[in-house]
């Protein structure tokens, strides 16, 4: 069943939405029905490009939101890490995202740690993995070299220093599996995207 779009969403996207696709070349959401384009434009596009919040970042980053080294960062469609209030996505050394991840309030996400013996410098490790399917709680922290799996949930104000396997919930400081999650439903190939994906 198909829904019908509303002549206000269809405004919308005229007016704004082609800016938001030419300014976000990564930018991959559900055409309707996901975030007004003039939202996006006022609220993420004017901070970013004109005040110069997170401007090299080439997706939407909530100007409450920081994103460092975003050339170190791969993401699939449904994903852009720093467009909710308060993230903090340090990519020194590289963090891969699979497709549909969201990323809750006040996460952190944070590849590198500091040098014990000059906090100027960071030490190198293995990139962070984030498969697809993942919901990342509110004031969570994802460590460096952590690989979190496909489908899966992680609970509110969690600490991920070790892997979460796929298809599981885990929670908690240290964070934990608790239980195995149920297959994600949703076909994302039958998502009819803002625009098409080139790659």
């Amino acid at each position: 069943m198909n829904k019908k779009i509303s002549f206000v969403d269809q405004l919308d996207f005229l007016f704004f939405g082609y800016i938001i696709n030419y300014f976000y070349p990564e930018y991959y959401r559900p055409k309707y029905g996901y975030q007004r384009y003039y939202i996006l434009f006022f609220h993420y596009l004017i901070p970013q490009k004109l005040f110069r919040l997170n401007p090299k970042v080439h997706w939407p980053v909530h100007f409450t939101s920081k994103v460092i080294n975003p050339e170190n960062i791969s993401k699939g469609i449904l994903c852009d890490p720093g467009d909710n209030y308060g993230n903090y996505i340090q990519a020194i050394n590289g963090i891969q995202f699979g497709s549909n991840v969201e990323i809750g309030p006040g996460v952190k996400i944070i590849s590198a740690n500091h040098d014990i013996t000059n906090f100027r410098n960071h030490t190198p490790s293995n990139p962070i993995k984030i498969g697809s399917n993942v919901w990342i709680g509110a004031n969570s922290v994802v460590l460096p070299e952590v690989s979190i799996g496909d489908n899966v949930i992680i609970g509110a104000g969690s600490i991920v220093s070790k892997n979460i396997p796929s298809n599981s919930i885990a929670v908690g400081n240290p964070c934990k599996v608790i239980k195995q999650k149920e297959a994600y439903i949703e076909d994302l190939l039958n998502v009819f995207l803002n625009k098409k994906k080139t790659t």
